[in-house]
Protein backbone atom coordinates (compact mmCIF):
# COMPACT_ATOMS: atom_id res chain seq x y z
CA UNK A 1 0.00 0.00 0.00
CA UNK A 2 2.26 2.88 -1.40
CA UNK A 3 1.48 6.53 0.56
CA UNK A 4 2.94 9.74 -0.27
CA UNK A 5 3.76 13.21 1.37
CA UNK A 6 2.62 16.06 0.62
CA UNK A 7 1.97 19.81 1.84
CA UNK A 8 -1.67 21.39 1.88
CA UNK A 9 -1.86 24.60 -0.01
CA UNK A 10 -5.62 25.67 0.94
CA UNK A 11 -9.43 24.83 -0.66
CA UNK A 12 -10.94 25.19 -3.37
CA UNK A 13 -13.88 24.19 -5.40
CA UNK A 14 -14.26 22.21 -8.56
CA UNK A 15 -17.20 22.49 -10.94
CA UNK A 16 -18.75 19.36 -12.22
CA UNK A 17 -20.02 19.38 -15.94
CA UNK A 18 -23.99 19.24 -14.05
CA UNK A 19 -22.73 23.12 -12.66
CA UNK A 20 -22.50 21.67 -8.91
CA UNK A 21 -19.74 22.38 -7.40
CA UNK A 22 -17.35 20.16 -5.10
CA UNK A 23 -15.38 22.02 -2.15
CA UNK A 24 -11.71 20.33 -2.52
CA UNK A 25 -8.67 20.66 -0.40
CA UNK A 26 -5.19 20.89 -3.28
CA UNK A 27 -2.17 18.83 -1.89
CA UNK A 28 1.17 19.86 -3.18
CA UNK A 29 3.36 16.18 -3.68
CA UNK A 30 6.75 17.04 -4.74
CA UNK A 31 9.92 15.88 -3.32
CA UNK A 32 9.00 12.42 -2.35
CA UNK A 33 11.60 9.89 -3.27
CA UNK A 34 12.06 5.87 -2.01
CA UNK A 35 15.15 6.51 0.51
CA UNK A 36 15.14 2.42 1.06
CA UNK A 37 13.04 -0.75 0.52
CA UNK A 38 12.56 -3.02 3.11
CA UNK A 39 12.39 -6.64 2.55
CA UNK A 40 11.04 -9.73 4.85
CA UNK A 41 14.46 -11.21 4.65
CA UNK A 42 16.21 -8.40 5.92
CA UNK A 43 14.21 -6.99 8.11
CA UNK A 44 10.76 -9.11 8.99
CA UNK A 45 8.61 -7.30 7.11
CA UNK A 46 8.20 -5.88 3.62
CA UNK A 47 8.27 -1.64 3.48
CA UNK A 48 9.60 1.26 1.89
CA UNK A 49 10.77 4.71 3.49
CA UNK A 50 10.26 7.82 1.68
CA UNK A 51 12.06 10.46 2.26
CA UNK A 52 10.20 13.97 1.65
CA UNK A 53 11.82 17.59 1.35
CA UNK A 54 15.26 19.21 1.78
CA UNK A 55 16.87 21.32 4.38
CA UNK A 56 19.98 22.58 5.20
CA UNK A 57 22.87 20.73 5.53
CA UNK A 58 23.81 21.55 8.70
CA UNK A 59 21.19 20.42 10.37
CA UNK A 60 21.59 16.67 9.15
CA UNK A 61 23.89 14.54 11.20
CA UNK A 62 26.54 12.21 9.31
CA UNK A 63 24.69 8.52 9.78
CA UNK A 64 21.42 10.44 8.23
CA UNK A 65 23.44 11.60 5.03
CA UNK A 66 25.16 8.31 4.77
CA UNK A 67 21.53 6.99 4.75
CA UNK A 68 20.42 9.39 2.06
CA UNK A 69 23.49 8.98 0.00
CA UNK A 70 22.46 5.80 -1.38
CA UNK A 71 19.72 7.04 -3.15
CA UNK A 72 21.19 9.77 -4.22
CA UNK A 73 19.64 12.39 -1.74
CA UNK A 74 21.41 15.71 -0.08
CA UNK A 75 18.71 15.93 2.94
CA UNK A 76 15.05 15.77 3.43
CA UNK A 77 12.73 16.60 6.25
CA UNK A 78 11.87 13.78 7.42
CA UNK A 79 11.47 9.93 6.62
CA UNK A 80 8.02 7.86 6.36
CA UNK A 81 7.34 3.84 6.44
CA UNK A 82 4.72 2.75 4.30
CA UNK A 83 3.74 -0.97 4.54
CA UNK A 84 3.55 -3.19 0.88
CA UNK A 85 3.47 -6.73 -0.90
CA UNK A 86 5.61 -8.54 -2.12
CA UNK A 87 4.56 -7.86 -5.57
CA UNK A 88 4.78 -4.31 -5.35
CA UNK A 89 7.96 -4.15 -3.98
CA UNK A 90 9.54 -5.56 -7.71
CA UNK A 91 9.13 -2.53 -9.61
CA UNK A 92 10.62 -0.14 -6.96
CA UNK A 93 13.90 0.95 -6.59
CA UNK A 94 16.04 3.20 -3.72
CA UNK A 95 16.19 6.59 -5.45
CA UNK A 96 12.93 6.10 -7.17
CA UNK A 97 10.77 9.69 -7.30
CA UNK A 98 7.03 8.76 -6.18
CA UNK A 99 4.37 10.99 -8.20
CA UNK A 100 0.47 11.84 -8.10
CA UNK A 101 -0.04 8.61 -10.43
CA UNK A 102 0.11 6.71 -7.53
CA UNK A 103 -3.24 7.25 -7.09
CA UNK A 104 -5.91 7.60 -9.68
CA UNK A 105 -9.40 9.85 -10.04
CA UNK A 106 -12.03 8.58 -7.84
CA UNK A 107 -10.34 6.60 -5.26
CA UNK A 108 -11.28 6.53 -1.87
CA UNK A 109 -8.11 7.49 0.22
CA UNK A 110 -7.02 8.15 4.63
CA UNK A 111 -5.53 11.28 4.86
CA UNK A 112 -3.17 11.74 8.08
CA UNK A 113 -2.08 14.99 9.68
CA UNK A 114 -1.47 17.14 12.23
CA UNK A 115 -4.87 19.28 13.68
CA UNK A 116 -4.80 23.03 14.39
CA UNK A 117 -4.19 23.77 18.11
CA UNK A 118 -6.91 25.72 19.85
CA UNK A 119 -4.77 26.27 22.93
CA UNK A 120 -6.47 25.86 26.34
CA UNK A 121 -10.36 25.30 26.34
CA UNK A 122 -12.43 24.09 28.68
CA UNK A 123 -14.49 20.70 29.20
CA UNK A 124 -17.86 21.71 27.26
CA UNK A 125 -15.64 22.63 23.88
CA UNK A 126 -12.79 20.46 24.30
CA UNK A 127 -15.29 17.28 24.91
CA UNK A 128 -18.01 18.21 22.96
CA UNK A 129 -19.87 18.18 26.38
CA UNK A 130 -23.73 19.87 26.84
CA UNK A 131 -24.06 22.96 28.75
CA UNK A 132 -26.26 22.93 31.75
CA UNK A 133 -29.45 24.94 32.81
CA UNK A 134 -29.50 28.15 32.15
CA UNK A 135 -32.46 28.64 35.50
CA UNK A 136 -33.62 27.02 38.14
CA UNK A 137 -31.05 27.73 40.78
CA UNK A 138 -27.63 27.61 38.45
CA UNK A 139 -26.67 31.09 37.95
CA UNK A 140 -22.65 30.55 38.30
CA UNK A 141 -21.73 27.80 36.20
CA UNK A 142 -23.96 27.73 33.13
CA UNK A 143 -20.81 26.60 30.73
CA UNK A 144 -18.72 24.36 33.34
CA UNK A 145 -17.93 20.42 33.40
CA UNK A 146 -20.03 20.15 36.69
CA UNK A 147 -18.91 17.89 39.21
CA UNK A 148 -15.80 15.80 38.35
CA UNK A 149 -15.51 14.08 41.73
CA UNK A 150 -16.36 11.23 43.78
CA UNK A 151 -18.24 10.05 47.24
CA UNK A 152 -15.82 9.63 50.25
CA UNK A 153 -15.23 6.19 48.64
CA UNK A 154 -12.95 6.76 46.78
CA UNK A 155 -12.70 10.38 47.66
CA UNK A 156 -10.65 11.15 44.53
CA UNK A 157 -10.83 12.13 40.85
CA UNK A 158 -9.74 9.38 38.90
CA UNK A 159 -6.98 9.42 35.64
CA UNK A 160 -8.56 10.02 32.72
CA UNK A 161 -11.44 12.19 33.18
CA UNK A 162 -12.51 14.61 30.80
CA UNK A 163 -11.81 18.16 31.65
CA UNK A 164 -10.48 21.31 30.50
CA UNK A 165 -7.30 21.27 29.19
CA UNK A 166 -4.92 21.30 25.79
CA UNK A 167 -7.25 21.49 22.67
CA UNK A 168 -6.06 20.41 19.30
CA UNK A 169 -2.61 19.98 17.82
CA UNK A 170 -2.65 16.32 18.02
CA UNK A 171 -2.66 13.49 14.74
CA UNK A 172 -5.64 12.72 13.32
CA UNK A 173 -6.51 10.52 10.31
CA UNK A 174 -9.59 11.16 7.70
CA UNK A 175 -10.41 7.97 6.43
CA UNK A 176 -12.64 7.16 3.01
CA UNK A 177 -11.85 10.77 1.46
CA UNK A 178 -13.02 10.79 -2.83
CA UNK A 179 -9.82 11.78 -4.97
CA UNK A 180 -11.92 14.37 -7.31
CA UNK A 181 -9.12 15.22 -9.86
CA UNK A 182 -5.22 13.86 -10.08
CA UNK A 183 -3.07 16.88 -11.83
CA UNK A 184 -0.11 14.98 -12.81
CA UNK A 185 1.30 18.25 -14.50
CA UNK A 186 1.18 19.94 -11.50
CA UNK A 187 1.90 17.89 -9.15
CA UNK A 188 -1.69 18.35 -7.14
CA UNK A 189 -3.85 16.30 -5.67
CA UNK A 190 -7.64 17.58 -5.18
CA UNK A 191 -9.14 15.98 -2.34
CA UNK A 192 -12.94 16.13 -1.46
CA UNK A 193 -13.77 17.73 1.68
CA UNK A 194 -11.50 19.11 4.37
CA UNK A 195 -8.72 17.97 5.81
CA UNK A 196 -6.85 18.04 9.16
CA UNK A 197 -4.56 20.88 10.45
CA UNK A 198 -3.78 24.74 8.63
CA UNK A 199 -2.18 25.70 5.23
CA UNK A 200 1.43 24.35 4.93
CA UNK A 201 0.87 21.60 6.96
CA UNK A 202 2.20 18.24 6.01
CA UNK A 203 -0.47 15.45 5.11
CA UNK A 204 0.19 11.65 4.65
CA UNK A 205 -1.77 9.75 2.19
CA UNK A 206 -2.66 6.19 1.73
CA UNK A 207 -5.74 4.12 -0.04
CA UNK A 208 -8.47 3.94 1.70
CA UNK A 209 -8.16 0.55 4.00
CA UNK A 210 -12.19 0.40 4.65
CA UNK A 211 -13.67 1.84 1.61
CA UNK A 212 -12.46 0.62 -2.12
CA UNK A 213 -13.00 2.77 -5.42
Amino acid sequence: MIGLIGKKIGMTRVFSEDGSSTPVTVIDISENTISQIKTNENDGYTAIQVAYGSKSKRNITKPIKLHLSKAKLESCLFMKEFRIDKSEAVNLSVGESLKVDVFKEGQFIDVQAVSKGKGFSGAIRRHNFSSQRATHGNSLSHNSAGSTGMNQDPGRVFKGKKMAGQYGNVTRKIQNLKLIRVEEEKNLLLISGSVPGSDDNYVTITPSIKKRS
